[in-house]
């Protein structure tokens, strides 16, 4: 009997063991979802070669000085967001990243590759543009808050952001040693709190992806009256781009 125990509990870590190697090689492709893109217009795209990969930018080229960079969620095709941010911000020359693997852009998406790409994104832009704001949608807003950190930009927007992707993994995932796995992990509270331009935090108010409580580690993090928070009521993680309040809250902040 007591053999017959150890043979099952041997069993039963073996397949523990299986569980998590599977995780740990298959993780990316759980975390990252490529998108086509749907504005593929020369006028509209802008190549950006970087190391390794080459990159496809969608873009609303403007005269002056501002500019917009937008970083997207881990699902998003970014270019669907150009129509309406070019209505609702017509001051700002816009520049939308499509991720290693997203939008026709060469290579594979990883947070190396994301925040590398995105730094080379803004010093591209800066040249032509002194004043750079950031906009981060949910995977995006961990790439936005580290350039952030690291780049003068000018203002900063997270929409639907975490304190960190170890976080939300160990909560969907607790039945797994998250910490040991993880290879990714976008942990944005070590960056809030060297933060020193004008932050907003704009959340769903029936967000089911990032839970309210990850967006409030993160927005406490910040100096005090850096960074402030709107909840857009009604929608959740997914919509929250599809509603008018969402583009009056982005027009409000970059005023």
């Amino acid at each position: 009997m007591v053999r017959l125990i150890y043979i099952a509990l041997a069993g039963l870590g073996t397949l523990y063991l299986a569980v998590c190697a599977a995780m740990f090689a298959f993780q990316r492709s759980l975390l990252y979802y490529p998108q086509p893109r749907m504005l593929t217009a020369a006028a509209s795209t802008m190549v950006l070669r970087v190391q390794g990969a080459q990159l496809n930018v969608t873009i609303r080229p403007h005269a002056g000085a501002k500019a917009i960079l937008y970083f997207g969620g881990n699902g998003e095709d970014v270019s669907a967001n150009l129509e309406s941010f070019s209505k609702a911000l017509p001051e700002y020359a816009l520049y939308l990243l499509h991720y290693r693997g997203f939008g026709g852009s060469s290579g594979s998406p990883s947070e190396a590759a994301n925040h590398s790409d995105a730094r080379a994104l803004f010093e591209k832009v800066h040249a032509q543009h002194p004043d750079v704001a950031v906009i981060g949608r949910s995977l995006g807003s961990g790439v936005a808050v580290r350039l952030a950190r690291e780049v003068p930009v000018t203002r900063l927007l997270l929409v639907t952001p975490y304190d960190s992707i170890e976080e939300i993994a160990a909560a969907q995932y607790p039945y797994l040693p998250v910490k040991w796995l993880l290879l990714d992990r976008y942990e944005s509270f070590k960056y809030a709190p060297g933060i020193r331009i004008p932050t907003t935090i704009i959340a769903a108010e029936n967000d089911e992806v990032i839970p309210r409580a990850n967006t409030e580690k993160l927005l406490a993090r910040f100096p005090a009256g850096i960074a402030s928070m709107t909840v857009i009521k009604g929608v959740g993680h997914n919509d929250i781009g599809t509603v008018s309040a969402y583009l009056a809250t982005l027009q409000a902040a970059l005023r």
